[in-house]
C-alpha cells in the first residue's frame, strides 16, 4: 500500500511529500513535534499531545495553525489513509517559509503542518522478560529541553551511540552526575527503599505525555512515588530502572553500562506499571470505538 502524508491542508503520496527549500525548519530546526501512539486505530492521549503541542508552539512564539479540532481530524484520517492500527502518528510544526534570515520574519507567514502515520512492530518479547540495556553519556542539549523541538541532532548523537554499543537507549547525566533523561524517553527508577523516582518537570528534560500518566497509574496502585533528581549512582545501585516514552511505553532497563541492574531481571514495579499502561490504554479504544 502506498503510504500518505498532509503536507499543509494536502493528503499527498508520501513519496511526493514536500516542504519549501526555505522552511525554517529545515533551515534552522525552527519548529516542534509530537508522536502519538496508535492503538487500533485510535491515537493515544491525544489530549495531551495537543496540550503540549500548543505549549511548545507558545514557548518557540510560532502561531496556532489550526483548531485543535482540526488537528484532531486531521490526525485521524492520516491514521485511516495510511491503514495504521498499531503504530504513531507524528505531527511537525514549523515556523514557515521565510528568507533565510536568524531572526523571525517581520512580515507574518504560515506556519507549515506535516503528518505521517505508520505502523510499528511489537516490542520483542526478550526485551519485556529480561529488559534492556542502556549506556550513559553526558548531556550536551540546549538549555530548553522542555520545548519538543525538532533540534534533535544531540539526541540523534546519543541514541547512535546506543545503537553502535548494543544498547536499547542512552541516559543522559549533567556536569554534576545528575540524571536527565534518555536520549528520547524519560527515565526512572525504583531506590533501595522501593520508592518509585523520576526527575520533576523543569526547562532540563521533556514531560512526556507517557511520563504524566505514569504518575497517575502509580498513585492509583498505591506506589511510593517522589518526583526529584536521582544521580548516576543511584541509577546503578536501584531495585529497578526502567524508561518510558510513547514508543517505548515502560521499558525495563536490566543493564547500565557494564553494570547489572539488581537481579538483571525486570521488577515489579516496572511490570506492575507497563500493564497498567496497557490496560489504561484499552479504555481509550473502548470509549473513542463506543
Amino acid at each position: 500500500m502506498s503510504r500518505v502524508a498532509y503536507v499543509n491542508g494536502r493528503y499527498v503520496p508520501h513519496r511526493q511529500a514536500s516542504v519549501h527549500v526555505e522552511d525554517r525548519g529545515y533551515q534552522f530546526a525552527d519548529g516542534i513535534y509530537e508522536v502519538c501512539t496508535v492503538r487500533d486505530g485510535v491515537p493515544m492521549e491525544e489530549k495531551g499531545h495537543l496540550d503540549r503541542l500548543e505549549r511548545s508552539l507558545r514557548e518557540m512564539r510560532i502561531d496556532m495553525p489550526m483548531s485543535r479540532a482540526a488537528f484532531s481530524l486531521a490526525m485521524r484520517e492520516t491514521i485511516r489513509r495510511n491503514l495504521v492500527t498499531n503504530g504513531i502518528v507524528y505531527l511537525q510544526v514549523t515556523r514557515g517559509v521565510s528568507p533565510r534570515d536568524h531572526a523571525f520574519p517581520t512580515k507574518k507567514i504560515r506556519p507549515a503542518v506535516v503528518m505521517t502515520a505508520r505502523n510499528a512492530k511489537a516490542h520483542p518479547a526478550a526485551w519485556l522478560e529480561d529488559g534492556v540495556k542502556a549506556i550513559t553519556m553526558p548531556d550536551i542539549r540546549w538549555g530548553r529541553c522542555d520545548i519538543k523541538t525538532v533540534g534533535l541532532l544531540p539526541n540523534c548523537f546519543a541514541k547512535q551511540a546506543a545503537r553502535e554499543n548494543g544498547a536499547y537507549e542512552t541516559i543522559l547525566y549533567d556536569d554534576k552526575g545528575v540524571v536527565t533523561e534518555g536520549s528520547s524517553s524519560n527515565a526512572w527508577i525504583v531506590t533501595e527503599a522501593g520508592v518509585l523516582v523520576t526527575r520533576a518537570p523543569s526547562n532540563e528534560i521533556l514531560n512526556g505525555v507517557t511520563r504524566l500518566e505514569l504518575i497517575k497509574l502509580a498513585a492509583a496502585e498505591g506506589l511510593k512515588f517522589e518526583e526529584r533528581s536521582f544521580t548516576l549512582d543511584e541509577l546503578r545501585r536501584a531495585r529497578e530502572a526502567f524508561v518510558t516514552s510513547a514508543s517505548s511505553f515502560v521499558m525495563p532497563v536490566t543493564q547500565v553500562d557494564d553494570k547489572t541492574v539488581a537481579n538483571g531481571k525486570p521488577g515489579a514495579v516496572a511490570t506492575k506499571l507497563r500493564a497498567a499502561l496497557m490496560a489504561h490504554m484499552e479504555k481509550q479504544v473502548a470509549a473513542a470505538q463506543a
